[in-house]
């Protein structure tokens, strides 16, 4: 079995994250900040070594400021519902997964008001000139994903960061497919939030992610209730982190997160992503020459993540992952991919597209594998070496 799926979760994990969760649940599974017995104070101790692993990776300035969510979706709604109000304006791109854009929908129909900024047709990087000249005098936060989950192309959070930086703003960035494979650092770009998932590129479990508050920040919270502080006070504490992170935690996830964490310490993010770099580049390397396929990549490898999106002459998205997966057992993403407007931009909506996304842990066998499994798909449509397309977003 060949995995290409890792954009929606990465399989497998790393044995440490396995081992992790393994004796978290047989010897530290107290309830954490619950109590002062010894596996209360352990698992305490587990969810705090997390959140300080995880302010660490990103360059936190004070480790409370990470929230620990059930997942990147949570984080952003907690973010964008936690912040804006009737009235406020918010700049972002139509590239984001519907995780961004369904709460943006939602505070619409509420009042506040969203601009759409459209990416370039041929690069799919949305253009730092075109948020600035979007903002208008009741702009609060210019949100942007760091990169598609359909293309893979790399937006310039830096230069996002600089104008909202430059224009008194909020910014928040949608850090799920890179948050692991890159490195992000909240005060050298400016972020005032950033949500990312645990379950990919940190090769956490499912059910963890993660919010990080910048200090410009107060956000209401979203659900309040016990969290094992000022429990004598019947109002919300006001604190980091427990504002937001009232009920019992998911420590077990959270240990596992720690321990994927511990493991990119150990392994090296260059190491990670050269890995994953390689695999990409003769993905595309080995489909460009396939008659019949259209590639939507960046033309410059190094701004793109480990996403790359395709279609064959022919067959539709559909048919293709159904043949991979039940022929050749190759496990890859098929249709929208939860980003309708990307794919409104690049022009395959409304089928979508056949998305690879190699991991860490994949090996360059699989790849020649599957580039052979696409070719025999596409020659089986007898397709006119003149039918191939390589449709680039160059940067």
């Amino acid at each position: 079995m060949i995995y290409l799926d890792n954009a929606a979760t990465s399989w497998p994990k790393p044995e440490i994250v396995y081992k992790a969760m393994d004796e978290f649940l047989r010897t530290k599974s107290g309830n954490p900040g619950r109590g002062s017995h010894s596996m209360a104070l352990a698992a305490r101790q587990t969810v705090a070594e997390a959140r300080m692993l995880v302010a660490r990776f990103i360059n936190a300035p004070e480790i409370n400021r990470v929230i620990f969510t059930l997942n990147c979706t949570d984080a952003l709604n907690l973010g964008l519902k936690g912040l804006l109000k009737l009235g406020d304006h918010v700049v972002t791109s139509c590239i984001g997964h519907n995780s961004l854009v369904r709460p943006l929908r939602k505070l619409e129909s509420l009042g506040v008001k969203v601009t759409w900024v459209p990416s370039s047709p041929g690069s799919g990087v949305l253009s730092p000139r075109d948020i600035e000249a979007a903002i208008t005098k009741d702009t609060k936060l210019v949100v942007v994903t760091h990169a598609s989950n359909v293309t893979g192309v790399i937006q310039p959070i830096e230069e996002y960061g600089a104008v909202t930086q430059r224009r008194h703003l909020i910014f928040m960035v949608d850090a799920a497919q890179t948050a692991g494979k890159y490195p992000i650092n909240v005060q050298e770009s400016n972020i005032d939030l950033l949500a990312f998932s645990g379950h990919k590129g940190l090769f956490g479990p499912p059910g963890t992610g993660a919010l990080y508050i910048g200090n410009r920040v107060n956000l209401d919270s979203l659900r309040e209730g016990g969290t094992g502080s000022y429990s004598e006070e019947e109002e919300q504490p006001v604190i980091l982190p427990d504002r937001y992170e009232s009920g019992t935690q998911n420590s077990v996830g959270i240990s596992g997160l720690g321990a994927g964490l511990k493991y990119i310490r150990n392994e090296g993010l260059e190491k990670i992503r050269t890995h994953e770099q390689s695999l990409t580049d003769r993905l595309v390397e080995g489909l460009s020459k396939i008659p019949g396929i259209t590639l939507y990549i960046a033309q410059n490898s190094l701004k793109q993540a480990s996403v790359i999106s395709f279609n064959i002459k022919g067959f539709t998205p559909g048919d293709v992952g159904i043949i991979l997966d039940q022929t050749f057992d190759i496990k890859v993403r098929t249709g929208l991919h939860c980003a309708p407007m990307m794919h409104k931009t690049i022009v395959t909506f409304p089928l979508g597209t056949i998305r690879l996304s190699p991991g860490y842990f994949n090996t360059l066998e699989e790849i020649e594998l599957t580039v052979k499994a696409i070719e025999r798909i596409a020659s089986s449509g007898n397709l006119k070496h003149s039918d191939s397309g390589l449709r680039v977003l160059e940067s």
